[in-house]
């Protein structure tokens, strides 16, 4: 078996936050890499992080996602006025206890973020009108008044639509919490219609039953009044006088 092929990977080590790097050579497992804590300026706000002084600048990005919301791939960390490779360890760049960094968010993250927002407020006007009328419809099945059964599909087809652009959309943070919360809402929407769809399906269902039973009924009454009056038919013949021809009687004379 050749081994070269694996000589490669003994160079590479999966790190806690599971980034795979390159092994430290000088990497003692019998000792654990000595903590600092280190400050992290995002705009106007100081954030402080404590890390292993060996981890690598792609695993401080993930600690710093709860603290700011950002997702690690939007993120670019700069120490000495410089970007840092996510790959790179933070002892190797020279960071240090009490070391500062800054943190700014891609200028692409920032234009994808305002596109995929647009969508959203997009959606979320039209699903303003559509709930409207889901609204309207509830009303007018509640006071038992007809809605056509289309009305209630088109309506459900038109939510469906606009659910599908959110599921498109690619969103972090504060926009897809916003993604989210429309999502609820036609879900929403759509339960109601399909409940409304069920009360009309069997509104009807109850009607036709009715119908049907109602012909029913008119039809046996017509088919005994036939048969009673054909019943009495023969009881008119048997007392009728006959009308047939009397066949003559004739007295033959032998000459």
């Amino acid at each position: 078996m050749d081994t070269n092929m694996f000589t490669g990977v003994k160079n590479w080590e999966l790190r806690p936050g599971g980034m795979l790097v390159q092994k430290r050579a000088d990497a003692d497992a019998s000792s654990p890499p000595p903590m600092i804590r280190v400050r992290v300026k995002y705009g106007e706000v100081y954030h402080h992080v404590q890390i292993s002084s060996q981890s690598t600048f792609g695993e401080l990005k993930k600690l710093l996602v709860e603290q700011t919301g950002l997702q690690h791939q939007d993120q670019k960390l700069f120490y000495k006025n410089k970007e840092r490779d996510s790959k790179a360890f933070l002892d190797s760049a020279g960071v240090k206890n009490k070391s500062k960094l800054v943190l700014t968010e891609d200028s692409i993250s920032i234009e994808r973020r305002q596109i995929q927002m647009k969508k959203i407020t997009h959606v979320r006007m039209e699903v303003d009108k559509l709930s409207q009328q889901v609204s309207e419809l509830e009303t007018i099945v509640s006071k038992g008044e007809n809605v056509a059964e289309d009305d209630v599909v088109k309506l459900i087809d038109s939510l469906m639509n606009q659910l599908l652009i959110l599921e498109k959309v690619s969103a972090n943070g504060d926009t897809e919490l916003q993604r989210i919360m429309q999502v609820k809402r036609v879900q929403k929407c759509v339960e109601t219609l399909d409940m409304l769809k069920s009360k009309i399906s069997s509104a009807s269902t109850s009607k036709d039953g009715s119908e049907s039973k109602q012909n029913r009924c008119s039809n046996e009454v017509v088919i005994t009044t036939k048969w009673e009056t054909f019943d009495s038919t023969p009881v008119s013949l048997m007392d009728a006088p006959s009308t047939s021809t009397s066949v003559p009687s004739f007295t033959w004379n032998l000459l």
